[in-house]
C-alpha cells in the first residue's frame, strides 16, 4: 500500500467518525422515515400520522408515531356546547422477533371546545437523541393545546422519554401585547415548569428542554 493510499484512508476514517458525532458532542443516532402503509401488523394508532420514524439503540429496532385527529366531533364524549373536538397522540414500539411491542403512548386533548381549538405538534421539534451517550435514544416532542376565544397563551408541553421514564416540561406559550416607543417588546405568558425527572435527571436532559422551549416559546393559533 502506498503512502498515499494510506493518508487518504486515514482522512476517509477521519470524516466518517467526525460525522457520526453532532455539534453537541452526542454520537448520532440513525433515524430512518417508515413506509406508513408497512408498519408491522400490531401497530394500531388513531388519527392521521405526522411522523412515522424507526431507529436501532440498545433497546432494539425502535418505531415511533406522532398522530393528529384534527377537529372532529368525537364519539367519546357527551357534548354540551356544541363544540369541536381535537386529539393527539404519540406511540412507542420495540420490534422483537419481528412483532411489535407498545412500550408507551402519549395521549391529549381538547373536548367540546365552542371557540377556536388546537391540538397538535410543533414543526421541527420532534428529534432522536443521545445526549447522556448511553445508546438509548432520547425521544423529544413538543405540543400545544388550547380552547380559547382570545388571544391568551397557548399551552405548551415538551415531552420526552428515554427508555419507559417519561420527562416533562410544562407552560404557556409567549404572546405579543404591544411594542412600546423605544421599540421594546411587552409579552404575555412564557413561564414552564419542569418536573423531578428533569431537575434529578442529567443536566444535559434539561439543558435541551431548555432550549427547545426558549426557541418555540412565541405560538400563534393555527401556525405550524
Amino acid at each position: 500500500m502506498t503512502r498515499n493510499s494510506s493518508i487518504l484512508r486515514f482522512i476517509f476514517f477521519v470524516l466518517i467518525t467526525l460525522n457520526s458525532i453532532s455539534l453537541t458532542g452526542q454520537k448520532q443516532i440513525l433515524v430512518k422515515q417508515l413506509d406508513v402503509d408497512k408498519l408491522p401488523k400490531e401497530i394500531k394508532y388513531e388519527g392521521e400520522i405526522k411522523t412515522a420514524v424507526s431507529w436501532v439503540d440498545q433497546q432494539g429496532e425502535n418505531i415511533v408515531l406522532l398522530t393528529e385527529t384534527g377537529i372532529y366531533e368525537s364519539q367519546k364524549i357527551t357534548h354540551e356546547n356544541n363544540g369541536g373536538d381535537a386529539e393527539l397522540f404519540a406511540y412507542h414500539y420495540i420490534v422483537k422477533e419481528n412483532a411489535a411491542i407498545q412500550t408507551w403512548k402519549i395521549y391529549d386533548f381538547i373536548f367540546d371546545c365552542p371557540v377556536d381549538i388546537e391540538a397538535k405538534f410543533i414543526k421541527n421539534t420532534f428529534q432522536i437523541t443521545d445526549l447522556n451517550k448511553d445508546g438509548i435514544g432520547e425521544v423529544w416532542m413538543m405540543y400545544k393545546t388550547v380552547c380559547h376565544g382570545d388571544m391568551s397563551p397557548l399551552n405548551l408541553k415538551i415531552i420526552m422519554y428515554q427508555g419507559k421514564q417519561k420527562f416533562a416540561l410544562r407552560g404557556q406559550s409567549k404572546i405579543l401585547l404591544e411594542i412600546d416607543k423605544k421599540g421594546i417588546k411587552h409579552y404575555d405568558g412564557g413561564e414552564y415548569k419542569f418536573d423531578m425527572s428533569f431537575a434529578e435527571g442529567p443536566k444535559e436532559f434539561l439543558d435541551f428542554a431548555k432550549k427547545m422551549w426558549h426557541k418555540n416559546v412565541v405560538q400563534e393559533l393555527g401556525e405550524q
